[in-house]
């Protein structure tokens, strides 16, 4: 079992807040989608054969992709990896992408689910993040792909902005119960260095965001959600039963995956690459046929953090056995650096397991960076 990332570096606009790798300008679209099929031809051996049972098209926004485009893609990887008959394959996209026209060529690929990028449904608000659409595109869209068939949904929403009242926070939830939205990924807004929203801050343009008003919404987002039969089965994701992002609890459970395209990042249980976030460069290195990625050898030290930071933020939570069979005896020294924070209840153990209690949740982070091995 496997996944394969595929990061489509393109946007609209630059959003204030977003520090992923991207460019305004589609010079290079086409070489782009070309150079995506080459380096899957080059990366094939990277997950030694084994099953892909999610594709995941990021960004970036992958719904300026055509749907020609999309299906070539998949379809070099069919070519060059097996492809579970049931595979999740997730499209990211904004509202404004989701015409009638985009979302019927799409019935045409393998996309079978979308992850909606609404994060909010004011139009002061999306403008103050320099989002592409207005609010009446957000729910359009939704109901949009519904119509079509598309039942696999995720939308997200971000919170903990000066401009997010309360009542605004709760109304934006509402609109996502009432247009019965199966899975939520909810964002706390951060202030990414080399980012408009940083430059707006330090130039007190904007003001500093409040942690208070952070810990406050997400406590109110956990109590919302919870009521309306949502599971919290990761920090900053919520599903009906059942519904969880497959591709992205993978990650979680610490599945080899293959990231292709700029920037993208590959984990394969020993080793992490991460792919050059730099357009011009990574087509020039495909052109030479090189692999455009940078290889670490993860270290005993490594596996066990990267566990313990993935697990802890699960409903599944860290297991002590099998952090045992990552390093015998582990599993001990993570005991007794964890005893203050049962003492908080922010830990909770049931049998060999460890999970965040609710008000854990809201310092997760820190907890797991506390549990931390060192070399």
């Amino acid at each position: 079992m496997a996944g394969i990332y595929i990061h489509i570096p393109f946007c609209k606009k630059a959003c204030h807040y977003c520090d992923f790798h991207f460019s305004t300008s589609q010079k290079y679209r086409t070489e782009i989608v070309q150079a995506l099929t080459h380096e899957i031809l080059l990366q094939k051996q990277y997950l030694s054969g084994t099953t892909i049972n999610t594709i995941y098209f990021g960004g970036g926004t992958p719904s300026l992709l055509t749907d020609t485009e999309i299906g070539h893609i998949l379809d070099t990887i069919t070519q060059h990896h097996t492809v579970a008959s049931d595979a999740e394959i997730t499209l990211e996209a904004n509202p404004d992408d989701l015409n009638r026209e985009q979302v019927k060529a799409l019935r045409s690929t393998a996309i079978n689910r979308f992850s909606i990028g609404i994060q909010s449904f004011y139009d002061e608000d999306l403008k103050w993040m320099n989002r592409a659409h207005v609010g009446a595109e957000a729910e359009a869209s939704v109901k949009r792909v519904q119509d079509a068939g598309f039942e696999n949904i995720t939308a997200d929403l971000i919170y903990g902005y000066p401009m997010l009242t309360d009542a605004k926070w709760s109304h934006n939830m509402n609109m996502l119960f009432d247009l019965e939205i199966p899975h939520l990924s909810a964002y706390s807004l951060t202030v990414e260095p080399r980012t408009a929203l940083a430059s707006f801050i330090k130039r007190k343009q904007e003001p500093p965001l409040s942690d208070s008003q952070s810990a406050q919404q997400f406590s109110y987002l956990m109590e919302r959600m919870v009521e309306q039969g949502f599971e919290h089965y990761e920090i900053s994701n919520f599903a009906k039963p059942g519904r969880y992002s497959r591709h992205n609890s993978n990650y979680w459970k610490g599945v080899p995956y293959l990231g292709i395209g700029p920037s993208a990042h590959s984990f394969n249980g020993s080793t992490r690459q991460w792919n050059v976030a730099n357009n011009a460069a990574y087509l020039q290195q495909l052109t030479q046929r090189k692999i455009p990625a940078e290889i670490e050898e993860l270290t005993m030290t490594d596996r066990l953090n990267e566990y313990i930071m993935t697990s802890v933020r699960t409903m599944w939570g860290l297991d002590l056995d099998h952090l045992n069979t990552l390093q015998s005896g582990a599993a001990d020294i993570l005991i007794k650096e964890a005893e203050r924070f049962f003492d908080k209840e922010w830990l909770m153990q049931s049998g060999r397991v460890l999970t965040l209690s609710t008000a854990g949740k809201l310092y997760a982070d820190h907890i797991a960076a506390e549990l931390f091995f060192e070399e």
